[in-house]
């Protein structure tokens, strides 16, 4: 049944940015929104008509946020799973937990893939240091990726290694008793794809953002992406694919690697608005927040179609000055630029504080642009 606005309350587990953007597309549209965060706000929640502070395994918490709520979705994957199945035996909860669950752990997401065909990098799941030699010797190609089996995002979790390594050492100073030992793939480039499936079983896709990773954090994403168009058709259609097996409602990104040998691998599959799709807000006619909001009501899914070239910038705290804000004035007289801060209270070494959306009429000139404010607001 379509949910209509001012009848219906979306409930959202997390508290992060992406729930903050899902929040204001969801008021726009006339619905209530309350962020269960699971812990202290640190400021992105605050757009939502109530925030929920008490820890996730708050049993009346729990009871209290189900009697408020119609819908319920994500806006990070690594919710417990008590909790998605508490959520789903009472409310609707999109993606449903096989598939939040399946993307939170590396072990099942990789089996998953295997079992269902999709292609991805050659791996073995290691759970001592007798099963990290031997796979280390067995895996192709000269390096590797040893992967703890949960909560890796953003590089984190992540150690090299190559058929020379001290496996014995490695493993023992490894912090996971479960990882995944990954064939690092040479790279021709790394692509995104993000589809939307409603209740009905309605799907759009968007065209794939093409990205440039900066010390394992997203950097720059790129519309259209500079790959063959076959390659890019080849994509979506993995990701369409992936809607079907997981039972999918939502939004769902689908992050891959394209080798130097042509191969299209699945890296991370993530249930949820992504990091890639940012560029949607300013450079889609749909963007996908909007899309999950629709998707998880049963509306009909809004056009995914690029309105034009657009560049997205990810802003890190890095560039935070001692004192003050960085020059937000620069980045304003840049035409075709539009600024998303996440209201986020302390910026922090790595920590993801914004983005820029630079749209025109020529990707080249919106690189340059996007390439010229990164290095100002680094001070580079």
């Amino acid at each position: 049944m379509t949910r209509l606005p001012n009848e219906t309350t979306i409930g959202v587990l997390g508290g992060g940015q992406l729930g903050r953007m899902l929040a204001i597309e969801a008021r726009r549209m006339g619905y209530r929104v309350i962020q269960w965060v699971g812990g202290p706000d640190s400021g992105p929640a605050r757009l939502s008509d109530e925030v929920i502070e008490e820890p996730f395994s708050c049993e009346k918490t729990l009871a209290d946020f189900l009697e408020k709520v119609d819908v319920v979705t994500v806006e990070f994957e690594n919710i417990p799973s008590t909790l998605l199945r508490a959520v789903e035996a009472e409310r609707p909860l999109y993606p449903p937990s096989f598939a939040i669950e399946t993307s939170q752990h590396r072990e099942r997401e990789k089996r998953f893939l295997e079992s269902n065909d999709i292609p991805c990098a050659p791996f073995a799941v290691i759970t001592s240091a007798t099963e990290l030699q031997k796979a280390n010797l067995e895996l192709p190609g000269e390096k590797r990726i040893l992967k703890t089996a949960e909560f890796g995002y953003d590089g984190k979790g992540q150690i090299p290694i190559d058929k020379e390594s001290d496996t014995g050492v490695i493993w023992a100073k490894f912090d996971s008793p479960r990882a995944v030992l990954e064939q690092k793939i040479e790279l021709a480039g790394e692509i995104s794809v993000l589809v939307a499936r409603n209740v009905s079983g309605d799907i759009v896709v968007f065209d794939p953002a093409e990205n440039i990773h900066t010390n394992h954090i997203l950097d720059f994403s790129i519309l259209p992406a500079r790959f063959p168009a076959e390659t890019l058709e080849r994509a979506k259609q993995i990701a369409i694919s992936l809607c079907g097996k997981l039972d999918y409602v939502g939004i769902l990104a689908v992050e891959f690697f394209l080798s130097k040998t042509g191969a299209i691998l699945v890296n991370e599959i993530a249930p949820r608005p992504h990091n890639s799709g940012h560029h949607t807000i300013d450079g889609c006619y749909t963007s996908q927040f909007e899309q999950q909001l629709r998707a998880i009501c049963d509306l009909p899914l809004g056009s995914p179609d690029l309105k034009g070239p657009a560049v997205m910038w990810n802003i890190l705290g890095d560039i935070w000055p001692d004192q003050g804000q960085p020059d937000w004035e620069r980045v304003l007289s840049e035409p075709g630029a539009k600024l998303h801060l996440y209201g986020k209270r302390e910026p922090r070494t790595g920590r993801k504080m914004g983005h820029i959306n630079f749209t025109g009429d020529s990707a080249e000139a919106l690189i340059r642009r996007a390439q010229h404010i990164a290095d100002y607001l680094r001070g580079s």
